[in-house]
């Protein structure tokens, strides 16, 4: 529902298109829809969808914002949910994106430190010296023992 995919392409002069770039105006947001352009200023009083507004105060609409038009009106009318129902979904929706994308932010953080922390293990490793023989503690049943010969005796 939450419509979260960028699909973009370039246009002349640089300027970026993406699903949420605001370009239509309320009448062909309202066709696009097939909502009446009333229920669409409806929907932004009550802040299902808010779209975007120009340095006059008109509505400008995104394909992102038609998106949950559609995903409004059919769960309306399809599954017989109150508009203070959807707002509330569409409200968890953004929560449960938000959420994820800061699951998949922190997720790359810990990746990154287990990498670093491998590489400094690695170049402590490097270091050790080789010419040292670890020591190891003897083991049971392995004791040592010296052997000194006895003295010699006079001979007589």
């Amino acid at each position: 529902m939450d419509g979260r995919r960028r699909q973009s392409s370039r246009l002349g002069g640089g300027y970026q298109l993406t699903d949420e770039t605001p370009v239509y105006v309320i009448s062909v947001a309202a066709q696009l829809s097939g909502l009446h352009p009333q229920t669409l200023r409806q929907y932004d009083r009550l802040g299902l969808v808010s779209p975007d507004r120009t340095a006059g105060r008109g509505r400008r609409y995104s394909a992102r914002d038609i998106e949950l038009l559609r995903t409004v009106q059919a769960l309306s009318q399809d599954e017989g949910i109150n508009l203070a129902g959807i707002k509330r979904i569409i409200e968890l929706e953004n929560q449960v994106a938000a959420l994820q994308q800061r699951v998949a932010e922190l997720s790359a953080a810990v990746e990154g430190a287990a990498a670093t922390l491998q590489a400094r293990e690695a170049q402590v490793h490097a270091s050790y010296r080789r010419d040292l023989v670890p020591y190891q503690p003897p083991q049971p049943g392995s004791a040592l023992v010296v052997w000194r010969p006895s003295p010699k005796r006079p001979m007589d």
